[in-house]
């Protein structure tokens, strides 16, 4: 085992600081840089177990998925844990990975209940956008269950952690018997590497999102013939089609699962106007009307929308003298409100427009609550708020079903700007870090 308090021989700017977690083959350390002094995690397989004549195979295990994750982790995905470094310690692989910052969503299910459908699918969507890359690069994770994805502080970014490296299957994050609710059965033979076994411990992790509660073992319903009691049963609100995206990817026997994490996740509503084509209610929890917004949208105002965007939001805010918000308005911001105005520009746009749509792009480049100008920089260039360097004044926006992804709504960034640049940033980052998007 690395020892507390002690610098590394091999990085001595690494000090253990304590145990974080330790399974049934690795061990996972909290430790600090010291000279930039910021936190970092660092994983190391079990010395314990020397004696297991499996565990060279283990190690070497270790060491090749480390070298992918490193892989993986250059081209970056905002929704897996970031891998900073990787070098042996008296011959035991360490692999060093960011500290995430938050709470995990096991944890927070027991302290604050159940997600609505639309919070727990964006967010099982997240993780199955990782998997999927991970899958991709020949790495099963066998581990993708609540308690390994941490919702990241002041944002709605998951970050999936923790990965299941030479089949490690147990966790200090859930109890065990929470954590065999989520494995398939198939996960216990050493052989099986197939990408349905992620895909039933996603669709169980979903299922606790949204009842709280695990599902019945897989072990279980395969030896003893036990039933898979369905999410819809435990909590009737959710929707047929989340009823049976989720029993299909809990399927006992791999072969009739979806395959994959594309496949699985077109089993969800959806839950956005742009993909089932209803009708947008107007709901408004201060009484606002948002008839004149629909209007325009529908019939491809984009000007005069994006103006009345700015103005309705002034009004629910009450900040029309101000005409201009704060962190605090976006905050506070009523859920009906943002997700009435959002789903008529998705809907309207054919899903182009929108802060839903903006929020998506500006996440996928690593885009938090916190202002951070190179990702934001990054951000306006990819909706063409900016050219050459340069951010556009509102008059030269595109007001155009052909302007870029996420382009629109935006003069209320305008406005912001117009009265106080710096704080129009935060603003922004705010309103793109909103869970209910």
């Amino acid at each position: 085992m690395l020892q507390p308090r002690k610098a590394l021989k091999q990085r001595p700017q690494y000090i253990i600081e304590k145990v974080i977690g330790e399974g049934g083959f690795g061990i996972t350390y909290k430790a600090r840089h010291q000279e930039l002094n910021f936190p970092v995690v660092i994983k190391t397989p079990n010395s314990r177990l020397c004696r297991d004549a499996n565990y060279p195979k283990y190690v070497e295990g270790f060491r090749k998925e480390g070298r992918t994750l490193a892989k993986i982790s250059q081209n970056y995905h905002p929704n897996i844990v970031r891998i900073i470094d990787f070098f042996e310690e008296d011959n035991l692989p360490c692999l060093v990975m960011d500290f995430v910052k938050g709470e995990n969503l096991y944890h927070l299910i027991q302290d604050k209940g159940i997600l609505s459908e639309k919070i727990a699918i964006d967010y099982i969507k997240q993780i199955a956008d990782a998997l999927s890359l991970c899958h991709q690069n020949g790495i099963i994770h066998r581990d993708a269950h609540p308690g390994n994805m941490i919702l990241r502080e002041h944002s709605n970014t998951v970050i999936l952690i923790d990965f299941g490296l030479a089949g490690n299957v147990n966790s200090q994050s859930i109890n065990q018997a929470a954590n065999l609710a989520f494995a398939p059965w198939e996960q216990m033979l050493e052989t099986e590497k197939s990408a349905s076994i992620d895909v039933y411990t996603l669709a169980a992790s979903l299922f606790y999102l949204v009842t709280g509660d695990t599902p019945r073992p897989s072990l279980a319903r395969k030896m003893l013939n036990n039933e898979l009691i369905e999410p819809k049963r435990i909590n009737s609100r959710i929707s047929d089609r989340l009823n049976q995206a989720i029993i299909k990817g809990l399927e006992l026997e791999p072969k009739n699962r979806p395959q994959s994490m594309q496949e699985w996740v077109g089993l969800f509503p959806g839950l956005s106007s742009r993909n089932n084509g209803n009708k947008v209610e107007l709901k408004s929890a201060v009484g606002m009307d948002y008839s004149k917004l629909r209007d325009l949208l529908k019939a491809g105002n984009w000007k005069d929308a994006d103006e009345e965007t700015a103005q309705v939001m002034l009004e629910v805010a009450k900040r029309e003298e101000e005409y201009w918000l704060r962190v605090e308005d976006i905050d506070n911001f009523p859920c009906e409100d943002l997700c009435t105005i959002d789903q008529l520009w998705v809907k309207y746009s054919d899903g182009k427009f929108g802060f839903s749509v903006q929020k998506k792009i500006y996440q996928s480049l690593g885009g938090t609550r916190e202002y951070d100008k190179k990702i934001f920089d990054k951000f306006i260039d990819k909706i063409g708020w900016r050219k050459g360097g340069i951010e556009l004044d509102y008059e030269d926006i595109n007001f155009d079903i052909k302007a870029p992804e996420g382009h629109l709504p935006g003069e209320m960034r305008w406005q912001m700007g117009e009265y106080i640049e710096e704080e129009s940033w935060y603003v922004e980052c705010s309103l793109l870090s909103r869970r209910d998007l």
